[in-house]
């Protein structure tokens, strides 16, 4: 029988990466405030993944299932940012990114509500800025995007083309880890085959001849 996932997260790029990997998961945002942690980045990513798992896991709706949820922070010389508050914050923040490296870190935190047991981890990818002018910089700030992200920044959207390279998961500066993932639900016991959909049934063979 395939274990219910649920993706404790209202990212749309978090869960089109769980697809891609050929998992369906259900997704119940946990309301966390993630504007009340403050330190270590690190430490701000894996609590705040920590937070919106376990809100979740304690709803009645998620009995039996496993719950993963995830928060990502940019850590720049050490100061974990998250989402811009407004446009100005982006465009400041892109003049401070542009030509530099900074690392992109997302904490991981896994409930299987079945068991009672738990495990969380970061994963760290380090991203490489390119060198946008003023009015690119604009630019990119008023289609929005930058704004619904951590960082103020995406891979897999319009700031791919401001992005020179990474170096680790690049899937990671989405929003997840999947090998991390992996290796948290083997913590658990839990095989990820197990979260794959059954194998389709084999055609019926063919009518005998006549």
């Amino acid at each position: 029988m395939t274990r219910r996932l649920i993706l404790a997260s209202a990212s749309p790029a978090r869960l089109a990466r769980l697809r891609a990997g050929g998992l369906d998961p259900e997704v119940v945002v946990s309301g966390v405030d993630e504007d009340d942690v403050t330190g270590d980045p690190a430490a701000v990513a894996l609590e705040l993944a920590q937070r919106k798992a376990t809100s979740v896991a304690a709803l009645p709706s998620a009995a039996g299932a496993l719950v993963v949820g995830c928060d990502s922070v940019l850590d720049l010389d050490g100061v974990a940012l998250g989402k811009p508050a407004d446009a100005a914050e982006a465009v400041a923040r892109w003049h401070d990114l542009r030509g530099r490296s900074a690392t992109l870190v997302t904490g991981h935190h896994l409930v299987d509500t079945a068991s009672g047991q738990s495990a969380g981890a970061v994963a760290r990818t380090i991203v490489h800025f390119g060198w946008p002018s003023d009015a690119e910089i604009v630019a990119y700030v008023d289609t929005g995007e930058p704004l619904r992200v951590a960082g103020a920044f995406t891979i897999d959207g319009l700031g791919a083309w401001f992005i020179e390279g990474v170096d680790g998961d690049a899937a990671n500066v989405i929003g997840i880890s999947l090998p991390l993932l992996r290796t948290l639900l083997a913590d658990l016991g839990v095989a990820v085959t197990d979260l794959w959909p059954p194998p389709p049934p084999p055609p019926p063979p063919p009518p005998p001849p006549r």
